[in-house]
């Protein structure tokens, strides 16, 4: 969607929107090629196109909930600074006719479209604002002619009740947003985020194709290790018909699963990603016959410092590969705890070897393919969105009865519903996990004809039963994977 698209689909959504233009002057202007991590994200938006808004990075901030009122001029002021402060939302993508290969261009100078709507009080401008999130999320981006920015304001009377954010993807990863989040809140605020981030996008690209080479070839060597060790792809066959649209999104809401994922993190000296990783690769596993699972965590790749406040896509696909069968006990008398310290360790290598070119990936892909006489690609990935984990209760831990109790009595709040339908997605088991209040959010978006809807939901609740069972100090046996998710597709309303 071009800019003049975007504001005339943003004034058809209500009479009391306003279009505005911010202008912005920032310090240079330049070229480079893209990121490892752009890279990434456009060969995932272009094997999803044309649905790509998929990928679209919404966020709404408050800004009436604290502090001193927001005026519209000092938020356009903010949104300014904010363009000015993060090169990357000056920056859009230059494609080539000759070999496809994009650059990115960064502009020093320019005006962003704002959409100003007016409501009538607090309840109807958080209504608003969500509404604003929705339409600005539903189209794609024109890469190469529009701002990855997309902004509008809700009023009441003459104050600014909240900001309304859209990335795109190729600017900005969600750590990058919620980095956005915070400084255009400083600057409302305070006037000031403080000093600008120390890296920038394009000396990112130039050194990683400049000196990236060895990391890279270093994480594709584990990338290779891990394909041979596991089956080629997770989903081999289809099992059903394909629904229409084909996609489809489920997503369980559990304060249940939150407190039995600290309290088996805890218990077993592992962070809560994986102790969730670890349960999607055994279901997958299981449900599709498989000893060994493969799955894709989606990687940050921000422990250096001067990447941690970087407005950027940083966020590569890892590997992540789990022989279930190895955990030391015989005789199927192995539960799904048994796994951890072996995941713990297999998460550890994913994360470390996630910094690589995306070409250079593409490359072992279709060597694989030659030799194998078909394509290898896991088709199961994982993406934690949490920025931080929930902390474990201070206090000593509860007996297992009194814990077994206490999460029994939570899950009768679990909620469970399909919120989405997709025409195309490039994958077949995709997992994210987020937060609500004290709960879990975890949504699995899946090709429905390898998991039909009623398989999406009992691989969700099929997690939350596994993962509280563990808690409660009853780990399900690992040969029973399989039947626990046959009776969670079948039990569960």
């Amino acid at each position: 969607m071009t800019e003049p698209a975007v504001a005339e689909a943003l004034g058809a959504l209500t009479d009391s929107a306003t279009p505005t233009e911010v202008g912005f002057r920032g310090e240079r202007s330049g070229r480079a090629p893209l990121t490892w991590g752009q890279r990434a994200i456009w060969h995932a938006i272009r094997r999803t196109a044309p649905n790509d808004h998929y990928f679209n990075i919404g966020r709404v901030l408050p800004l009436a909930d604290r502090g001193r009122p927001a005026t519209v001029a000092a938020t356009l002021d903010a949104l300014a600074r904010l363009m000015e402060r993060h090169e990357a939302l000056r920056t859009r993508l230059v494609l080539s006719a000759a070999d496809g290969e994009p650059s990115q261009c960064l502009a020093d100078t320019g005006s962003l479209p704002v959409t100003v709507a007016r409501a009538t009080g607090l309840p109807e401008a958080a209504a608003q604002a969500e509404a604003l999130l929705d339409e600005l999320s539903a189209a794609r981006f024109d890469y190469a002619a529009e701002w990855p920015l997309r902004a509008a304001l809700v009023t009441v009377g003459d104050r600014v009740t909240h900001a309304v954010l859209v990335l795109c993807h190729l600017a900005a990863d969600g750590h990058a947003a919620e980095v956005l989040v915070r400084d255009l809140r400083l600057l409302v605020r305070r006037g000031s985020a403080g000093r600008p981030p120390a890296a920038t996008p394009l000396d990112l690209a130039r050194d990683q194709h400049a000196e990236g080479g060895r990391r890279g070839a270093v994480a594709l060597a584990h990338w290779e290790a891990g394909f041979r060790a596991a089956p080629p792809t997770m989903f081999p066959e289809p099992c059903a018909e394909p629904r229409s649209p084909r996609f489809w999104t489920g997503r369980i809401v559990s304060p249940a699963l939150a407190r039995a994922v600290a309290a088996v993190a805890a218990a077993h000296r592992v962070s809560g990603s994986t102790v969730l990783l670890t349960a999607s690769a055994a279901l997958v596993a299981a449900g599709e016959g498989h000893r060994t699972a493969a799955v894709m965590p989606i990687v940050g790749n921000r422990t250096a410092e001067a990447l941690r406040d970087l407005v950027s896509t940083l966020s590569q696909d890892g590997l992540f590969v789990l022989d279930l069968g190895a955990t030391g006990r015989e005789g199927g008398a192995a539960v799904f705890t048994d796994l951890l310290p072996a995941a713990y360790r297999a998460a550890l290598r994913a994360y470390r070897a996630a910094v690589y070119d995306p070409v250079e990936w593409d490359a072992l892909g279709e060597r694989l393919h030659t030799e194998y006489g078909r394509e290898v690609h896991p088709y199961c990935c994982f993406n934690d969105m949490r920025l931080v984990e929930r902390p474990v209760p201070e206090g000593p831990r509860p007996a297992p009865e009194e814990l077994a109790a206490e999460l029994a009595e939570a899950r009768r709040r679990t909620s469970f519903g399909f919120p989405a339908t997709q025409d195309r997605v490039a994958c077949r088991y995709c997992l994210h996990i987020t937060e609500e209040g004290d709960a879990l959010a975890v949504s699995l978006t899946a090709d429905t004809a390898y998991l039909p809807p009623e398989a999406i939901r009992g691989h969700l609740y099929a997690m939350e039963e596994l993962i509280v069972a563990s808690a409660a100090g009853r780990p399900p046996l690992l040969g029973g994977l399989r039947a626990l998710l046959e009776t969670a597709e079948g039990e569960r309303p």
